[in-house]
């Protein structure tokens, strides 16, 4: 199999698992002023206490795989969205610290102090994700040189913004079917609540992207009519979408959990389907486009990247199995909660 094709395949694979499952982490963080008191902003915390971390590790792998088998579109990147990239650096520890020190103090005004740190963090952080993968299929403007040329503010069109408005009601609605399921009692009959007003707000945003995206964005749907089988992933993805109601409707707490997670996975995959074979699209002239060709390292790096995917990725997998059949069913405040 051409090497750089499975590279880019497998940047989509880390993609995927780090949306699906950090997604209902910065999801929690999103809807977590929404607790009434202090027990439940916990409960909702412990919800992600054992996972949270261990979920960043998707990103911080697709980060690795990224530089190793695509340095220069790394580079370019990290060029491009530099302050971005600092904003959502700082927005990842604060709402670690907010996490970790959140309980370490009875003080509400400590208490109050990060939670609305955690919220704040969450929330940035998902926007700028969505902003990245906004500009991402818009194009951004690169030189010949590979060097960016635009400043800040060049990034913040309304498309970018409009995908990370979405992107911020996704994984609210992913957080809240999370909690529903983790969750028992009165709070979790609010949180049946946030489900089903997350999920208007997120319907109401897929189709404004939606329409917009096949409106003014060329990329969007290239592909797709170049390979009509990509046209089976939509149709699945709209599926998940209508099911998630049914499934909430029913009470179908992992039902509808699995039913939002393989929702996500196939907007990565759309994603990535809009972008092949390009990494970075350049609005200057698409010839400055950086390829998952142009941008890559050599065949021999690909090859023993590859073999060491193969022998790494088992274990990341079942490491991942065991912490979330560990800490399964609904959670419990113990002394050594969050």
């Amino acid at each position: 199999m051409d090497l750089n094709i499975l590279w880019f395949i497998l940047l989509g694979v880390l993609l995927t698992g780090y949306a699906i499952l950090d997604g209902f982490d910065l999801g929690v963080g999103i809807l977590h002023l929404g607790a009434r008191n202090d027990r439940e902003r916990r409960i909702m915390m412990n919800a992600i206490g054992p996972h949270w971390d261990g979920n960043e590790v998707w990103l911080i792998t697709f980060g690795g795989a990224l530089f190793a088998a695509f340095r220069h579109a790394y580079a370019t990147a990290f060029s491009a969205y530099y302050l971005p990239f600092m904003l959502l650096l700082f927005a990842l520890i604060f709402r670690a610290v907010s996490i970790e020190f959140r309980s370490k103090r009875d003080w509400p005004v400590w208490r109050s102090f990060f939670d609305g740190c955690f919220f704040g963090a969450s929330a940035l952080a998902t926007l700028l994700f969505g902003v990245a993968v906004g500009n991402s299929m818009l194009g951004i403007p690169i030189d010949e040189d590979m060097e960016y040329v635009g400043g800040f503010f060049n990034l913040l069109t309304p498309f970018p913004v409009l995908v990370g408005l979405f992107a911020v009601s996704m994984f609210a609605m992913h957080g809240a079917i999370y909690l529903y399921l983790k969750t028992e009692g009165d709070l979790q009959k609010r949180i049946y609540g946030w489900v089903w007003r997350t999920f208007f707000v997120f319907l109401t945003l897929f189709v404004a992207t939606t329409i917009y995206a096949v409106l003014a964005v060329p990329s969007a749907t290239h592909n797709f009519w170049n390979h009509p089988w990509a046209w089976i992933i939509v149709i699945l993805n709209v599926l998940a979408i209508a099911n998630i109601p049914r499934a909430i409707d029913q009470r179908r707490a992992l039902h509808a959990f699995l039913t939002s997670s393989c929702s996500i996975a196939a907007f990565v995959f759309l994603f990535m389907a809009a972008l092949y074979p390009n990494l970075i699209v350049s609005s200057l002239n698409p010839d400055w486009s950086l390829t998952i060709y142009s941008a890559a390292a050599s065949q021999k790096t690909l090859g023993i990247m590859a073999i060491i995917a193969a022998l790494g990725m088992p274990f990341v997998l079942a490491y991942t199995t065991i912490i979330y059949w560990i800490f399964r069913g609904k959670v419990k405040l113990e002394t050594y909660s969050y």
